[in-house]
């Protein structure tokens, strides 16, 4: 392995080959190459954030911001997935969640604060 700047170090690359769940060598494999990728693009974004910062280019928080947005919070995935289901919009329609659309919602109402 080469010694640049954005490859992971060997104890990281340790850290990802022991991904629990992964049976599959080949799904192994693809794993931590996303997460390679990931981490390297993660270093790169940083090197440059820290150069335009230093330079005293304002920009660097736009960079960061743009190009690792937050996710949507759960309480936002739960409001998209009740937006995006068909229910009361319609005359003498049900809402029908599939498996994953239920546990989502069921997510978001359970981190809720107990009244």
């Amino acid at each position: 392995m080469t010694d640049h700047p954005i490859t992971p170090p060997p104890e990281l690359v340790r850290h990802w080959s022991r991904f629990q769940g992964e049976t599959h060598p080949e799904a192994l494999w693809f794993r931590i190459a996303n997460e390679a990728a990931q981490w390297g693009a993660d270093q790169e974004l940083e090197a440059c954030c820290e150069l335009l910062q230093q330079k005293g280019i304002p920009a660097w928080s736009l960079l960061r911001l743009h190009r690792r947005p937050k996710p949507p919070s759960l309480k936002e995935q739960a409001l998209k997935t009740l937006e995006e289901a068909p229910g009361p919009d319609y005359p003498r329609a049900m809402t029908v969640l599939n498996a994953d659309q239920h546990a989502l919602i069921r997510r978001a109402l359970e981190a809720l604060p107990n009244d």
